[in-house]
């Protein structure tokens, strides 16, 4: 389905034409007559599906087809900074020959940025993109117009749950009038999410796009090894081939900083992102791998969901993820629309039982590639499975 038959307003479509968009991914071919029917919706919908453009194009055709009061008239809630300032980013592309103003509201800038945050949600921007501690701390001081909001977005609602935002969340619906159009996205679909939804939503529409597998463009393959190995295999694979764009994402903060240490030595093209960078700091390393002045960046989970960067060659797993969920969230950086890509994913002797819980949601084994000679002798691939149920054993969690 083409955007140009959904009806939207002609000012939107022409900012749509001008980013290159033609035809609708399905979640926006699902949910955006839903949306603009003014029905609430309840989305399954991974990253990298396009849900982004989803709810904010028929809301901003919404906006368009009422009169300006001064008033904000849409709130979209996210987990993150960096998501919401990829939102606004977006927002600001697609809006660019409408009229519509947006605003991104996130902790961690410095006294003018909270300054201008108050004067544009005192005066009322048409869009406002926050996080939920932020967007508390300027609704209990009490300017913030929210009178005549008519849109609330919650999106990626499984994160915001798993951080510990539930009470924040419902702090903020408490601040907003009771009929308003509620479109709610989660990559899963938990029983927690299905709670929040029934306390937030009315009698919703419900999609289902999310795909508990990557991409079958995703070239996966996994190296056993032990975890002293797991340097000097990062910088064989990435010397081994001149990349673009890849995106190696470690467990802790130390060890995305050992590692970045480690390939800087190497004069690659190379910067970390964690949380004990300054957001501003964050940004421009961002900013300089969307723009190719980077060709690596590390980072710890921070990014593994909603950054959409596109044209990512090759993502490492440099620890096993938590669990299938964010395994597929890691690798799906890469292969984004119609390209291919390659993810790897190390594993040493203590992650080799979460790996096959990996495998077990996938449905099949990722193929275990030969760690180079050089790197010396490497374990076997051998995890043990979960005790059958019956007596159950407590171990100390690791």
């Amino acid at each position: 389905m083409k955007f140009v038959d959904f009806g939207l307003d002609s000012k939107l479509l022409e900012g749509i034409q001008a980013i290159g968009f033609e035809e609708a991914t399905p979640v926006q071919e699902q949910a955006i007559p839903v949306i603009l029917s003014k029905k609430d919706i309840i989305a399954s919908a991974q990253t990298g599906t396009g849900k982004t453009a989803a709810f904010l194009l028929p809301v901003i055709h919404h906006i368009l087809n009422n009169p300006h009061d001064g008033s904000i008239k849409a709130l979209v809630v996210v987990p993150t900074r960096e998501l919401a300032v990829q939102i606004d980013q977006q927002m600001e592309g697609l809006s660019y020959f409408t009229s519509v103003s947006s605003l991104a509201v996130y902790g961690g800038g410095d006294g003018s940025s909270f300054a201008r945050e108050k004067m544009a949600l005192s005066e009322g921007a048409d869009m406002i993109i926050g996080t939920p501690g932020r967007l508390i701390a300027h609704l209990n001081m009490g300017y913030v117009k929210v009178d005549n909001l008519k849109y609330l977005v919650l999106d990626e609602a499984d994160r915001m749950l798993d951080m510990g935002f539930n009470e924040d969340l419902m702090k903020i619906v408490s601040y907003l009038p009771k009929e308003r159009q509620n479109l709610m996205f989660s990559a899963t679909m938990p029983p927690k999410i299905r709670e929040l939804a029934k306390t937030i939503l009315k009698d919703p529409e419900q999609i289902n796009i999310a795909v508990s597998k990557p991409a079958e463009r995703i070239v996966q393959a996994a190296f056993v090894v032990y975890d002293s190995q797991k340097i000097e295999l990062a910088k064989y694979i990435l010397s081994a081939k001149k990349l673009q764009s890849v995106i190696v994402f470690c467990s802790t903060k130390s060890a995305t900083k050992q590692l970045n240490r480690e390939l800087k030595k190497m004069k690659f093209l190379s910067e970390e992102i964690h949380s004990d960078l300054e957001q501003k700091e964050r940004e421009q390393v961002l900013q300089a791998f969307k723009n190719k002045k980077l060709n690596i960046l590390v980072a710890t989970d921070i990014l593994s969901r909603g950054i959409d960067i596109e044209d990512i060659e090759l993502v490492i797993n440099y620890d096993v993820p938590n669990d299938g969920e964010d395994y597929i969230h890691r690798i799906g950086r890469t292969a984004r629309a119609a390209s291919k890509g390659v993810a790897f994913t190390f594993v040493n002797e203590k992650e080799q039982r979460d790996f096959l819980q990996i495998e077990e949601l996938l449905g099949a084994p990722v193929p275990k590639a030969k760690v180079p000679e050089s790197l010396g002798e490497a374990p076997v691939y051998n995890p043990s499975r979960p005790k059958p149920k019956g007596k159950r054993k407590f171990t100390k969690r690791r």
